[in-house]
């Protein structure tokens, strides 16, 4: 039984709203990505532009997360913790995951960024960064009423698998449903068979959000602060989100930013 949940037309209004506020933090986070800058300085920017929107971070307090947003420096997978400590310098990579709530609905996206432009980046940087962002565009092609979940999945894996480059997929953490809820069904794996799981009917919204390392698709959980998550290698790891809504003929990207390229059907 397909217990995804369809939203209204009425509760899609709403939920865009959510989902281009995120869009708009996004946007701005770029303005402010530079050398020297902490990762806790992007928290209190994203916390202050969310209530400004007249809305609340929705990772602030989930299951115990201590801030309104995750950084993702590097190796970190996903989850990393912003704090005052951790400085951005030339040559990294970040991944900027916003989720805001607004209206009753969640809006959730994500984006890399380089530190100190992508000229100060290596070429293999470059290319994992390049090559994740595909990938999720790659997974958002397969969404369509009548098709299956594992679609997604399956599309992402057989580009990386072309890709070229000995690219891991992380299994572990994926997408996701949400609408009034910050986790909903599907969960959307980037990793699959095509033709199974759910079938998506319109009024579907969930998340793609491919994360793609270096090296193995291995991840090592922090046992400190118990949410970040590394590559086991500590190679390099870069993920792209985007909200996605199931239309009556295609797919409509609900999070994307004026300083995106528009993608839909």
């Amino acid at each position: 039984m397909n217990k995804i949940p369809v939203k209204t037309a009425e509760e899609l209004v709403l939920m865009r709203e959510s989902c281009q506020l995120t869009a708009a933090i996004l946007d701005a986070v770029e303005d402010i990505i530079h050398p020297g800058i902490s990762t806790e300085d992007i928290n209190i920017f994203v916390h202050r532009m969310t209530t400004e929107g007249g809305a609340v971070p929705s990772p602030l307090n989930y299951k115990g997360f201590p801030k309104s947003v995750c950084t993702s420096v590097n190796d970190v997978v996903c989850h990393g913790i912003p704090s005052p400590y951790v400085i951005l310098k030339e040559g990294d990579v970040i991944n900027v995951d916003v989720t805001s709530y607004k209206n009753g609905f969640h809006g959730d996206s994500s984006r890399m960024y380089y530190v100190g432009g992508p000229e100060t980046c290596s070429e293999a940087a470059r290319k994992l960064v390049r090559t994740a962002e595909q990938a999720m565009y790659i997974g958002i092609e397969e969404v369509a009423p009548g098709k299956h979940i594992g679609d997604i999945g399956a599309a992402i894996q057989e580009f990386i698998r072309e890709s070229g480059f000995n690219y891991g997929i992380v299994r572990e953490y994926t997408g996701h449903g949400l609408g009034r809820e910050f986790h909903e069904p599907p969960q959307v794996v980037h990793v699959g068979r095509k033709g199974t799981g759910d079938i998506m009917r319109a009024g579907n919204t969930f998340t793609v959000e491919p994360m793609i390392n270096a090296g193995t698709f291995k991840c090592a959980l922090s046992k400190v602060d118990g949410w970040t998550v590394r590559t086991a290698d500590g190679l390099l790891s870069a993920q792209w989100e985007h909200t996605v809504l199931v239309t009556e003929s295609g797919y409509e990207i609900l999070t994307e930013g004026k300083r995106q390229r528009k993608k839909g059907a």
